[in-house]
């Protein structure tokens, strides 16, 4: 008999620069994900012991992030040493990933309380650790297939910008609204349940309340070189580091149950886990697998894009939601309406459960029904996620 899996509690710890001097720096990422871990019971009068499984995401599992960065969280969040965890790379949907095993392990029974996250410390494993630690992942069979080469997210974010015919001035107003919307978010008190304060920073470093789209104007592009101009002449680069999502450390996580285990500890189930859907699509464009994995999620849902209050499409780069939006005819005012990682940032392993707790939120806070979640992951996936308000 298939159970209900429910979303009990959603916390995360603010969005830091990922860069040297960024407030959680000097945090080690294994201690930034204990601090999320150690919350959740608290905020939830739970001991360790009841925790079945703990599931993190994180991409670049090098260095301080290697060696199962999950079994070490637990153990430094002074979890009982019976509660095991594990750690989980779908890319950018890495900790979207782990809260999809873990509501459909406890919808088939295996297990009764799970917690799913992620962490990634970006100043401290900085992005591409690890291929700079030897070796490439492009292999003798994979460059046969791919004879031309495959190239960076920044590279595939121009292309779709190109493809979709998104103007400069269309991504440039889009980050602009990001930051206006996320800092709006912020001085209304929206994100003050969910934020964990860490290392004395108890806001979002990332979001610039005063970013407008005509000084964006002025930045110049960010991935453009000699030899990707000669390779691709029909871009004209759009994309710039205001158009993209920052560099951030940060850490986030979801308390996941049975309505029936929510209901014997004396919790409040908030939302339930209503669809799911993963897909592969083109690794070239890379970053527009979330428009089949959402088509394909609401197949399998048996609505319609009308049908969902909000939609969280991670802004890895703006003209990632943009084209999705394009493509489903999505509502705008209904499209990361709290910003997004634009604003709000991007600790990769982490991003999944951080946009899911912002659209238990916003359900909430708007008395809506349907939540639909999808990101962009490396290699040209996507995760989607439907969530019902209850």
């Amino acid at each position: 008999m298939t159970r209900t899996a429910v979303i009990v509690d959603a916390i995360r710890t603010p969005s830091g620069r990922g860069k040297p001097g960024g407030a959680l720096s000097g945090v080690h990422p294994v201690d930034l994900a204990a601090e999320v871990l150690t919350a959740l019971l608290a905020r939830n009068s739970l001991e360790s012991a009841q925790i079945d499984d703990v599931l993190l995401g994180c991409v670049s599992q090098v260095g301080e992030q290697s060696s199962n960065i999950a079994r070490q969280a637990v153990l430094a969040a002074g979890f009982d040493t019976a509660v095991p965890a594990a750690t989980i790379d779908r890319q950018c949907g890495s900790s979207q990933q782990a809260a999809h095993i873990a509501a459909q392990a406890v919808s088939a029974g295996a297990y009764d309380v799970v917690i799913a996250g992620g962490v990634e410390s970006m100043s401290r494993v900085p992005l591409g650790t690890s291929t700079d630690a030897g070796g490439s992942p492009v292999s003798p069979r994979l460059r046969e297939r791919f004879p031309d080469g495959l190239v960076g997210q920044g590279v595939s974010a121009e292309l779709i910008a190109a493809r979709w015919n998104l103007s400069r001035e269309a991504l440039d107003t889009y980050a602009a609204q990001s930051h206006r919307r996320a800092a709006d978010a912020a001085a209304s008190g929206f994100f003050d349940s969910q934020l964990l304060p860490v290392a004395g920073l108890d806001r979002d470093e990332t979001v610039r309340a005063g970013t407008t789209a005509e000084a964006l104007a002025a930045l110049p592009p960010a991935f453009r070189t000699a030899e990707l101009a000669a390779r691709f002449p029909e871009l004209d680069w759009r994309i710039t580091a205001g158009s993209s999502s920052p560099l951030t450390d940060g850490a986030s996580a979801v308390l996941i149950m049975s309505e029936e285990r929510a209901r014997l500890l004396g919790l409040t189930p908030r939302a339930r886990f209503h669809s799911f859907a993963v897909v592969g699509d083109d690794p070239l464009l890379m970053l527009t697998a979330p428009i089949p994995a959402t088509r394909r999620i609401l197949d399998r849902a048996g609505l319609s894009i009308d049908d969902l209050d909000a939609y969280e499409v991670n802004e890895a780069f703006a003209s990632v939601p943009l084209a999705w939006a394009a493509e489903l005819h999505a509502d705008p005012e209904r499209l990361n309406p709290r910003g997004g990682a634009i604003a709000l940032g991007h600790a990769l392993g982490s991003s999944g459960t951080r946009l899911l707790g912002t659209l238990l939120a916003h359900l909430e806070a708007t008395g809506g029904r349907y939540g639909l979640q999808t990101m962009c992951e490396g290699g040209g996936m996507a995760n989607a996620t439907i969530i019902e308000r209850l």
